[in-house]
């Protein structure tokens, strides 16, 4: 038997929710005017809660103020990031203002004062899973501010949304090629900066799941934190390398990739580990083309900005673009190779 397709919503639905008359509604909807600002901002709610998808009058869209959080904004990752924000806050509605607040470390403190002290009316940041930071985005919610987390996840505070890839994923993706390209039996070391960014243990978490599942030839020897310090990371790797000979690839879920570089070269040519990392940049280009780097996982900075930009359009009702709630992040990696890097 077929089953019957869901009525359209209507604006007696509508108003029923509300708790106005249809005539009320109407005249929100199409701007007649005589309704109180109270009145017309419950009825526009109600209207996309049960899905009367229609263009916002614009003299219901409210005016914002984004503020764009990011720590260390000197790392190729958060510069590609900014920019993908700047150029993309250029074509949208003109009453959406962007503000960007770069702090120069990453400290819990620093991003929670950050957070705490903002005078916008939506934050969007890049932070690792801490108390400290969580109870600030928790204060944030009860300010009506809310917060989009990009890069990585705090899955377990009172964020409004997430808006990137999926780490895990990205982890087994590492973890698919390296078991396929090194069939010998030896060590995979992992180079991250810091564990309490939940989107290096995703990755670390895929990475080993997948070995354990697919290539049980191969396992984790060392998870080094290096702070994506170039510095820190080259001697840590180096003395990995020095530690274990049974290193077979090296994965950096971070940045840093000139420690890794330096690390490498420091190697016999002949018996260089595979290398692994994450995100297209000047440097990791460079890597691809010498031959040093196999694969750049990439995490898509523009797509994540347009997300993050979505769901804060969509939560404030400027309804131009559809988006489904509850919001779901389904921006994709791009893998890229030394023959596939796009022209410079």
């Amino acid at each position: 038997m077929d089953q019957k397709k869901p009525a359209r919503p209507r604006l007696i639905d509508v108003a029923k929710l509300a708790g106005v008359g249809t005539a009320t509604v109407d005249r929100v909807l199409n701007e007649r005017g005589n309704v109180s600002e109270e009145v017309r901002l419950k009825v526009i709610e109600a209207a996309r809660s049960v899905g009367l998808r229609r263009q916002l009058p614009p003299s219901y869209r409210p005016r914002i103020r984004i503020n764009l959080i990011l720590a260390r904004p000197d790392l190729p990752l958060l510069e590609k990031m900014a920019a993908e924000f700047r150029s993309l806050a250029k074509s949208i509605d003109r009453r959406v203002g962007l503000q960007i607040t770069t702090l120069v470390d990453e400290r819990p403190e620093s991003i929670a004062t950050a957070l705490k002290v903002t005078d916008c009316d939506a934050v969007i940041v890049y932070a690792q899973n801490n108390s400290i930071i969580r109870d600030a985005i928790a204060e944030l919610e009860l300010r009506d501010i809310p917060v989009v987390t990009i890069i990585s996840d705090l899955h377990d505070s009172k964020r409004l949304a997430y808006a990137g890839t999926d780490h895990y994923a990205s982890g087994r993706t590492a973890g698919y090629f390296i078991g396929q390209m090194r069939p010998q039996r030896g060590h995979v070391a992992v180079l991250c900066n810091h564990l309490g960014f939940e989107s290096h243990a995703r990755r670390i978490a895929g990475l080993r799941d997948y070995l354990g599942e697919h290539a049980p030839h191969l396992s984790i020897s060392h998870i080094i934190e290096g702070a994506d310090d170039r510095v820190r990371s080259r001697a840590l790797l180096s003395a990995a390398f020095e530690e274990d000979p049974k290193i077979l690839a090296v994965y950096n879920v971070g940045a840093a990739n000139l420690g890794v570089r330096a690390a490498l070269k420091a190697i016999d040519p002949s018996d260089l580990p595979l290398f692994v990392g994450h995100e297209l940049t000047v440097h990791t280009t460079r890597l691809l083309r010498e031959g040093l780097m196999t694969l750049a996982i990439d995490q898509n900075p523009r797509l994540q900005a347009q997300f993050a930009f979505d769901i804060l359009l969509d939560h404030f009702g400027f309804e131009s673009i559809p988006i489904k709630r509850p919001y779901v992040s389904d921006v994709p990696i791009i893998l890229y190779g030394p023959e596939n890097i796009p022209p410079s």
